[in-house]
């Protein structure tokens, strides 16, 4: 076949007039009518007629699809085309199909008798009809015809017209921020006073932490050491004795001892290198000074010579060690502490239920004693670290968030306008931001509702009030009496599109209400 034809399943409640309403879409193609593959339809030989003439008013050929020996039987008096399987439909050749049922007067066959001459041989001979007799009994059928016609016509239009109403209802968001309070003395939910139960969990862990000493213990300082060279300012031998001290000039004295005994040639001028360390009030890195500074004698040998240090002193270190402070115990124990209150939030979290939120705010220590505590060291102990082992109980405060959401759920219902309702599935909650916890243990905290109102619109009510209406009657109905969305235009489609009002049946009219966008 040149083009692929139209498929119309059929189902098990489908009749004469829903089928010819599905071919009324359809003109000039070949359609393949498909039996259900469980029970029967239009079994009758009539059935097949109607559709048959239904289609070739519309210049449609016919083919079916079935198993049914009956339906078979009566295709086949009528030139109609069946098949077993949609792919032998489409491999096979396709009959042009015909609408009488019975032979008419004219088909006769040539030789076939007469009914008077008949009469004779009858077993039963019925009298001849008068004239007037058969033009009364041609009135009646004819009549009966046009009666036919009509109540066909009347019924065609009332019950085939249909129609399409597309409607959005009127939406908005509603929002709500509610405080509330959370009392752990309160045994219900007071809606009027926004106040809830809550209840404390306790938990009881252990937790170790660690700081770096901030104290130090001083140690004996190393003393600097190097060299200086004395200078002659006599004509006599000198002698420099070990111990001698030399010092600088410049603020506050540094001092040095000689560490062995020297012999300073006799001459002015002349000169002798000897060691020398810092003394004890000079140790440590005070001791390592530039070259040039040592330029002071001190003692009895002080106006026979002179003195400079030709290299600076080296050597010289100031000595200390890190040691554990009441600082350091201070600031690790309140360290340990919200490591514990970090570690509780964790440990109770779990034994939670699905609808309980617990508020950070009231984690707390509700329990800690000096014996579940142990430290590394003491105040004054020499330790680079310090580290404290403790043991406590800690509590916080959870509430059920389902019952924050019933007060909630009645602030969202006060704002919603007559004759709306709040789309239950649309509503979220946002919990919760807390605003303070009072001596008694009373938690304030905000919760935040929000969802979708949407009008009401009765679909049974709407086919009633626009049965039998113009389509400008219509209009004016929906866009005035009905909670439609105004930013939003209603459609009516009619079926035929040239009839001038709403179908006379309400059934007929199909009313869809479609939701709105989600507001992001």
């Amino acid at each position: 076949m040149a083009k692929k034809p139209e498929f119309l399943q059929l189902a098990t409640d489908d009749d004469v007039l829903s089928i010819r309403d599905s071919l009324s879409f359809i003109r000039g193609k070949e359609v393949l009518l498909i039996w259900p593959e469980e029970g029967t339809v239009l079994t009758r030989k009539l059935d097949l007629v109607l559709i048959q003439r239904e289609a070739m008013r519309r210049a449609i050929r016919l083919a079916l699809v079935t198993h049914d020996p009956q339906v078979i039987k009566h295709a086949d008096e009528l030139n109609i085309s069946t098949f077993e399987t949609i792919g032998s439909s489409e491999r096979g050749r396709w009959k042009r199909g015909r609408s009488n049922v019975f032979t008419d007067r004219d088909d006769r066959p040539e030789d076939a008798p007469e009914a008077t001459e008949l009469m004779p041989i009858a077993s039963r001979v019925r009298v001849t009809e008068s004239r007037a007799m058969l033009l009364r009994l041609a009135a009646i059928r004819v009549f009966a015809l046009m009666l036919l016609l009509g109540v066909l016509a009347t019924v065609a239009y009332v019950a085939l017209p249909s129609a399409t109403v597309t409607l959005m209802a009127a939406h908005e968001r509603v929002q709500a921020e509610v405080q509330l309070v959370a009392d752990p003395a309160a045994t219900a939910v007071d809606v009027a006073g926004g106040v809830i139960p809550s209840s404390a969990l306790r938990v009881e862990i252990e937790e170790t932490g660690t700081v770096e000493t901030s104290g130090a213990q001083d140690l004996a300082d190393i003393p600097a050491s190097g060299s200086v060279v004395f200078i002659n300012q006599t004509d006599s031998e000198i002698t420099i004795p070990p111990g001698t001290t030399v010092g600088t000039s410049a603020g506050t004295p540094i001092t040095f001892r000689t560490t062995q005994e020297s012999v300073l040639p006799a001459g002015i001028g002349l000169q002798i290198e000897v060691p020398i360390e810092a003394l004890q009030t000079s140790a440590g890195i005070v001791g390592n000074v530039e070259a040039g500074q040592i330029n002071t004698v001190l003692g009895p040998l002080a106006d026979a010579v002179t003195v400079r240090n030709l290299n600076a002193t080296t050597g010289g270190e100031s000595r200390s060690m890190p040691a554990v402070s009441e600082d350091d115990r201070e600031r690790l124990l309140a360290t340990v502490r919200q490591q514990l209150q970090a570690r509780a939030y964790t440990e109770i979290r779990p034994r939670l239920n699905e609808s309980q939120f617990l508020i950070v705010e009231t984690i707390r220590i509700a329990d800690e004693r000096s014996d579940w505590m142990t430290y590394s060291a003491q105040p004054g102990d020499v330790a680079a670290t310090l580290s404290l082992t403790m043991r406590a109980v800690v509590e916080a405060d959870a509430i059920d968030q389902q019952l924050g959401e019933q007060i909630a759920f009645v602030q969202l219902s006060s704002q919603v306008p007559r004759g709306r309702l709040i789309q239950l599935d649309s509503i979220t909650y946002q919990c919760c931001r807390v605003l303070g916890v009072d001596e008694a243990g009373r938690i304030s905290f905000v919760m935040n509702g929000e969802g979708q109102v949407i009008g009401q619109i009765n679909s049974g009510q709407v086919q009633q009030r626009l049965a039998g209406r113009s389509t400008s009657d219509a209009m004016t109905y929906l866009t005035t009496e009905l909670d439609t969305a105004a930013d939003s235009t209603p459609q009516i489609t009619l079926l035929p599109e040239w009839l001038p009002h709403m179908p006379l049946l309400a059934l007929r009219i199909n009313v869809r209400v479609v939701e709105a966008a989600p507001e992001l």
